[in-house]
């Protein structure tokens, strides 16, 4: 069990074997349990000092890679909006006891195209800090979900930690997911960021959770917001168009694709409605 950064990338570094990093090991677990994955090697970083910290510096929050979903059940965990949307975000996530284990930079690394936390990154670009063979690089949320389950990640790294904006005065956010049972993943889940000015919106974020092949920041109804009054049907117009133009939904057992995008419209409207109203605090 290594216990230094360099000691896991020189355990990761054995390109000859299929070698997986194990932190909260939630969704790995799963998957080894069921055999769908037979990994050679776990790499169990859990005793890498200064890996479970949350700092705050420069307008931004970084997120260490042992840092677990339970962190954010309180608003204080963060400063600001941003805390409240992290809050709002953490109790959809599985269960109290893989709360406790499972983390938010394991999430962004296993990229399923329903977790909370991805949505949230593509939401407000977060930023990814990896180290590997070549050293030290940082990649942006837009170009870090490749797909399901597929990110940018090369062989031989290790997330290290993620860095999200804090959100400034005058934003409110929301988050709301819909799922067939309390048990299921989400079918459709949606994080907002608004920054209203003297009634007028003058920033949206919006991002989709389970409404394409990877988490979705839905740009082009963002654009039907920027300049608009808070309130009347531009939050229903940025619904449908969030259904409609940045939405990719697949058809799921219980839900078709034309369901799934009147879900996403649904939930584009509400969510906002959400972020407005804590904008107005």
């Amino acid at each position: 069990m290594p216990r230094t950064v360099p000691e896991a990338l020189a355990a990761l570094a054995d390109t000859g074997r299929d070698v997986r990093v194990l932190a909260g090991g939630q969704s790995l677990l799963l998957e080894m349990r069921l055999q769908r994955l037979r990994p050679d090697l776990l790499v169990d970083i859990n005793r890498i000092a200064g890996l479970d910290r949350v700092g705050v510096d420069d307008g931004m929050v970084e997120v260490g890679a042992l840092v677990r979903h339970e962190v954010f059940d309180s608003p204080r965990a963060v400063p600001g909006p941003l805390g409240t949307l992290l809050s709002l975000a953490a109790p959809n996530i599985a269960h109290p006891p893989i709360r406790a284990l499972g983390t938010m930079v394991g999430s962004l690394a296993w990229a399923h195209p329903a977790s909370e936390w991805c949505a949230i990154a593509a939401a407000l670009d977060a930023v990814i800090s990896l180290r590997g063979p070549e050293g030290a690089r940082e990649v942006p949320a837009h170009d870090w979900f490749r797909g399901p389950f597929t990110t940018a990640r090369r062989p031989g790294e290790l997330l290290v930690s993620v860095r999200l904006p804090l959100l400034g005065e005058g934003t409110g956010v929301g988050f709301i997911e819909h799922r067939r049972t309390h048990f299921s993943f989400a079918q459709v889940g949606v994080a907002a960021a608004l920054t209203v000015h003297d009634g007028v919106i003058v920033e949206a974020r919006i991002g989709l959770a389970n409404c394409a092949d990877r988490p979705v920041r839905a740009r082009a109804a963002e654009q039907v917001l920027v300049g608009a009054d808070v309130g009347g049907d531009s939050f229903a117009r940025a619904g449908r168009v969030a259904a409609d133009e940045d939405a990719a939904p697949l058809a799921e057992p219980y839900a078709d694709v034309e369901y799934r995008r009147h879900a996403v419209a649904v939930l584009v409207g509400r969510t906002l409605r959400q972020a407005a109203e804590g904008a107005r605090q």
